[in-house]
């Protein structure tokens, strides 16, 4: 095989130099020794042990001083155990020994870089089992993932289309037809539920006096979402659990004939127990009043009550029925509220 390594030693590559009349202790020689150990130093014939001198680039420092009488030579061993660099492609396959691994440890203590070896010159078995390893499991990764089609491209692998399912994906919840996929990597419901909701009616006639504003008992309460209304004599009142702008309505279905076009019946939303806001109280003079208004709740302590009043002498009958079709009132969520 090729030779790898050291270079052989050469005579062009032995060094001598011999110093004479000088009474100093450092010599400078004319070349760079390797080492201390690459010297053989003699003094008038006398072999210097290599602990008896020193090397500092191409200065020779000894531990005295010489007398002028003295005569030093110096003998040196140049480039011994120097790695050497291949050219750019000299390095091929027949100069690998056969079974020997190849690693990257090994070209390093080697200097061989690897744009010295020649293209194709090392094959599966020339490699080291770690290198093997890993190209067999990275081999596996872009064959599960290009044999059927889902990553293409020879240099920069991208994903085809339709390649990812949503079985793929890591998202959390449920997917289906009812949900989408939000920015934090979780499947949700499109939209929100419109609550909290409710509806209530009365159950009962009640009489109304003449003038006064009078709470109208809403006994029945025929769906209730968050539980947020109180059906409990007295108060006949809905709070709301969450803050939000509501849109309520309600009507009161009077029992009793308005004789003349001066007698009215009206209809109001109260909130907190006083007179609503805007435009949520309605008069008429044909016995059904009816309301409808946007109320903004907190969420914690407001509430909603119906009330209403007439100025028909004697007052008036509410009509009730058990199939809820008498006076009633809805509370619905349209946004919330920050």
């Amino acid at each position: 095989m090729g030779y790898k390594g050291s270079v052989e030693l050469k005579a062009s590559e032995i060094k001598r130099q011999t110093i004479t009349g000088v009474t100093t202790a450092g010599h400078t020689l004319n070349w760079t020794p390797v080492s201390e150990q690459s010297l053989i130093v003699t003094i008038n014939g006398v072999k210097q042990h290599d602990s008896a001198y020193t090397i500092s680039g191409t200065t020779l420092t000894l531990d005295a001083a010489l007398v002028a009488t003295d005569e030093l030579e110096v003998i040196g061993l140049m480039d011994v155990g120097r790695p050497f660099t291949p050219a750019e492609g000299s390095v091929t396959n027949a100069h690998i020994d056969s079974g020997a691994a190849i690693s990257q440890s090994k070209l390093a203590t080697l200097a061989i870089d690897t744009a010295e070896i020649a293209d194709d010159a090392v094959t599966a078995d020339k490699l080291a089992n770690s290198i093997n390893t890993e190209i067999a499991a990275n081999t596996a990764k872009v064959t599960n993932a290009t044999h059927t089609g889902d990553v293409t491209g020879a240099t920069a692998l991208t994903i085809a289309n339709d390649a990812v399912d949503i079985a793929m994906l890591s998202a959390t919840g449920t997917a289906s037809s009812s949900t989408f996929l939000r920015g934090d990597n979780a499947w949700a419901a499109a939209g929100g539920d419109n609550t909290p909701a409710f509806r209530a009616y009365s159950n009962s006639d009640q009489t109304i006096g003449t003038t006064s504003q009078t709470l109208v008992e809403m006994q029945t309460v025929e769906f209730d979402s968050d539980s947020d209304y109180d059906n409990t004599a007295g108060n006949y009142k809905w709070t709301p659990s969450v803050a939000g702008r509501y849109f309520v309505y309600a009507r009161v279905n009077t029992n009793t004939a308005l004789t003349t076009d001066s007698q009215y019946v009206g209809c109001s939303i109260n909130k907190n127990g006083s007179g609503g806001p805007g435009d949520n109280n309605a008069w008429t003079k044909y016995g059904w009043p009816s309301v409808s208004t946007i109320v903004e709740m907190n969420g914690s302590s407001d509430y909603l009550q119906v009330y209403t009043q007439t100025n028909k002498s004697g007052g008036f009958q509410t009509y009730a029925s058990s199939s809820g079709s008498s006076t009633s009132w809805f509370g619905f969520r349209l946004d919330g509220v920050s």
